[in-house]
């Protein structure tokens, strides 16, 4: 083993494991990833970030735009209504929401279709009287599956598709990923809809009108006639403990007192935190004469559109300054839930400024299966937090669309524009044809449409950037340099003699097997990308040694890469269903595990049928 070699693996094992257990996100692992190359001198700095000029990379950003232009005319939405049933037979609805929603993922991002279709989720689990996760976990597997069946459907396919470039042997066409793949996920599709739902864990109230988000934590401020006042903790836990509400924190002149106290007397003005279900706030609230903290008050007003904001314009009465009075017809509740690309990530409501900006609040917060170890609006979000807001439903839209946000009520973020929903569909259906009939190569034919998306204004001008995932385009970037390396120094070469000598002894199907399912393995606990990355460059080199077809290798990575269903953190979509489905960690390889055997059991023959060895 060389110098060189040894360095990158080291370098490659470091980075896994930052990958499935370090408290970066994965765009920062794959960052280092890149510089530690760079320093050790294995990638020259002038070459260190000309992976962002890959064309795998190029059009992901521009499926991204296009898929939000889709999202955002409501081209889809006609489709899916008419599509999915809300009602009748439960195996017939679920059939055909799983096939719809494997189907339009293949031509949109996979969180763009399951953002699309969780309001109709929403709907068919309470028409059905099903535990909301039932509905949510079988879309979002089916919507991972549907992404593997085209070029644009999934990044790893686009990953896989620049390493056969890079080998000379020119890229993969749009539906070259198609016989495989479509089968792969049809049969995954059927599984998924006439068994694999039931193997989902009920978490929540079945027929519940919203999703099950867990228990919410919200701020009550205690007033001066509230029944709270005077009380000592352990009488306001007794009266909560009928709705099964407890009392998880108090603040007192600005200071958290912790509530195991029992005997401790809840004063005028103390901040109450309380914890309780979505459906028994309201009640707790009421019983005890409290009122949340983020709630806006009946003596200050929420401008009309067009108007000033009112920040630090409010006054009390007589103070000389303008009053306003909130319109509460025009105020909704409306729970959202934080999307794994949201700008939200990391960020605490308070910095947001909602009253002046959007003219809506935070009333609580509800992250499953933890609890907030600070105040609701200082507490930096997570992917998959619920946010119960107030505010009119136009800026709850703008909100929603803004920050990356998925609405949990029955009605849709996107206000359909048949005109430019029209438009989209057209200019999606060139670039696709364009990229499959080799007339222009992928890159070039999305790019042409993003530009058409943009004079046709399918997209505002001011949310084109917004609609790109940065975390996603700097990890194809960077890792597309690291995983040259690892070619260059023939540090694929020896893992795969490695792998070959010692598990597949020289059988090319087994170690076709063994390529297939530790690509699997890895996505179920580190992004699929990083994973396609770094596999690629194994498959390819295991191929060249046992003389075989180097196809069948990297289709075998990019079916892999795309089956991660054993946990929440391996896809994004199963990180957006953690909360709304009331999921925990160990609920996902119920259906998960069949599921990645069946895949396993069908995509093998495939594979060899389609691109024999």
């Amino acid at each position: 083993m060389t110098l060189d070699q040894l360095l990158i693996l080291s370098i490659l094992a470091v980075t896994i494991a930052l990958f499935i257990r370090g408290p970066w996100r994965h765009d920062m692992v794959a960052l280092a990833a890149l510089l530690a190359c760079v320093f050790t001198g294995l990638i020259p700095p002038q070459k260190a970030f000309s992976g962002f000029g890959h064309p795998a990379v190029v059009t992901v950003a521009c499926a991204l735009i296009l898929s939000r232009g889709l999202q955002n005319t409501g081209a889809m939405d006609a489709l899916a209504q008419r599509v999915v049933p809300r009602s009748g037979n439960t195996t017939v609805a679920m059939l055909l929401l799983t096939s719809l929603g494997a189907f339009l993922s293949g031509f949109m991002s996979n969180v763009g279709a399951l953002a699309l279709l969780m309001p109709v989720a929403a709907e068919m689990a309470e028409k059905q009287k099903l535990a909301p996760g039932k509905i949510l976990m079988p879309l979002s597997f089916a919507t991972i599956l549907g992404g593997m069946t085209t070029l644009i459907g999934t990044p790893p396919n686009l990953m896989v598709a620049g390493f056969r470039a890079n080998a000379g042997a020119g890229s993969y066409g749009m539906f070259d990923f198609t016989p495989v793949g479509l089968v792969v996920a049809l049969v995954g599709v059927a599984f998924i809809g006439l068994v694999g739902w039931r193997l989902v864990p009920a978490r929540g109230q079945a027929g519940a009108t919203s999703f099950d988000t867990g228990t919410y934590l919200t701020e009550a401020l205690v007033g001066e006639k509230s029944a709270a006042a005077g009380r000592t903790l352990g009488e306001i836990g007794r009266m909560l403990g009928a709705e099964d509400a407890q009392v998880v924190g108090i603040v007192h002149n600005d200071a958290r007192i912790s509530p195991a106290a029992p005997w401790h007397r809840v004063l005028s003005g103390d901040i109450l935190l309380i914890e309780a279900e979505p459906e028994s706030l309201a009640t707790c609230l009421s019983s005890l004469g409290l009122k949340m903290t983020g709630e806006p008050d009946s003596e200050r007003e929420v401008p009309r559109q067009g108007e000033s904001s009112p920040a630090g314009n409010v006054r009390e009465k007589g103070g000389g300054k303008r009053k306003y009075a909130y319109h509460n017809e025009e105020m909704q509740l409306c729970e959202l839930v934080v999307m794994p690309d949201s700008p939200l990530v990391g960020r605490a409501i308070q910095f947001l400024h909602l009253p002046a900006r959007y003219q809506m609040h935070l009333l609580a917060l509800s992250r499953r299966g933890r609890r907030s170890v600070r105040r609701v609006h200082s507490t930096p979000l997570l992917a998959g937090d619920a946010l119960l807001m107030l505010g009119a439903e136009d800026n709850l839209i703008s909100f929603a669309r803004e920050q990356s946000c998925v609405p949990l009520a029955q009605r849709d973020i996107s206000i359909p524009n048949k005109e430019k929903a029209a438009i989209a569909l057209i200019a999606m259906a060139l670039a696709v044809a364009g990229a499959a009939f080799g007339l222009i190569p992928a890159a070039i034919s999305f790019a042409t449409c993003v530009l058409a998306f943009m004079a046709l204004k399918v997209v505002p001008l001011r949310n084109i950037y917004g609609a790109l995932d940065g975390s996603v385009i700097v990890l194809l970037g960077t890792l597309i340099a690291v995983a040259e390396v690892m070619e260059s120094t023939g540090a694929a070469d020896l893992i795969a003699e490695v792998l070959l000598n010692n598990l597949a002894q020289g059988s090319a199907v087994l170690a076709l097997a063994l390529i297939l399912i530790i690509t699997m393995t890895l996505s179920d606990f580190m992004n699929n990308v990083a994973t396609a990355a770094m596999m690629c460059s194994i498959a390819l080199s295991t191929a060249e040694q046992l003389l075989v077809n180097p196809d069948s290798f990297l289709m075998a990575v990019a079916v892999g890469a795309s089956c991660a269903f054993l946990t929440p953190v391996g896809h994004q979509n199963n990180t957006l269903i953690l909360g709304p489905g009331g999921f925990d960690f160990g609920d996902y390889w119920r259906m998960g595990l069949p599921l990645e055997i069946l895949v396993v059991a069908i995509g093998i023959p495939m594979l060899l049928w389609i691109w024999p060895l």
